[in-house]
């Protein structure tokens, strides 16, 4: 029986590396939050798009070549502390190349504070120099919280935010928190694009117990697909 599980893993792992490089390229090394990928994985499926996963020693050990066969690298919520520490220095440098040559990005919570200037925590510095800091919620003590995005020219959405930052300084803006800030942003950089959210559009129901939302679970996830279609894409979207 080991044996046959050995065997199998191998055929997998041989026809991975011989397989065209697929669509999207998800992120789900150290630091990443197991339920986001899961929800970003549940969504590509549902919406029929192929993707890879690499983990931090994948995306260290891939070269430029390797990321740009590839459309849209989405780096999940999570940890980005941790993400960034467990990423060699050199693999921000290596993405920011791709995105300007035209790889696609998508940043969703700690993934968009990956995108940012943190130099001690190997971030990817798409943003030219920028920061960011929390959402306000942060401050006030409250982790975890339903909040009302507003959007150019629609209705509010209300979404799922836990511990995101707030997107100030860089890109157009794409939706605003109720304080004003920018909740989603999105940017040229090079001949890429970067589109980086502070809210989780892709939350599933389960994630929404002891909290009120008046958009249902649904509606947040077509809008995460529109992300995600947008970065694929690499077509801006309607901003302030």
């Amino acid at each position: 029986m080991i044996l046959l599980i050995v065997l199998a893993v191998s055929s997998i792992n041989c026809r991975h590396r011989g397989a065209p490089a697929s669509p999207v390229l998800l992120f789900d090394g150290t630091g990443t939050s197991p339920g986001d990928v899961a929800a970003i994985e549940s969504l590509l499926t549902e919406r029929g798009l192929a993707y890879d996963t690499a983990g931090s020693w994948r995306l260290d050990g891939m070269s430029e070549a390797e990321l740009a066969a590839h459309r849209l690298l989405i780096v999940p919520g999570g940890d980005f502390m941790v993400m960034g520490k467990n990423l060699k220095g050199t693999t921000g440098a290596k993405i920011r190349t791709a995105v300007q040559n035209g790889l696609g990005y998508l940043g969703i919570c700690g993934g968009a504070l990956m995108a940012a200037d943190s130099p001690d925590y190997n971030g990817f510095n798409l943003t030219g120099g920028v920061r960011f800091g929390f959402y306000t919620d942060v401050s006030r003590g409250i982790h975890k919280d339903s909040v009302a995005i507003a959007r150019p020219h629609e209705v509010p959405l209300d979404q799922y935010w836990e511990d995101g930052p707030q997107l100030a300084g860089w890109g157009d803006v794409v939706a605003k928190y109720p304080d004003g800030t920018p909740a989603i942003a999105e940017g040229a950089i090079g001949r890429g694009r970067a589109i980086l959210s502070g809210v989780h559009p892709e939350a599933p129901e389960s994630w929404r117990r002891g909290m009120t939302f008046a958009t249902p679970a649904s509606v947040d996830r077509a809008y995460a697909a529109t992300l995600i279609s947008a970065a694929l894409q690499r077509t801006a979207l309607p901003h302030f």
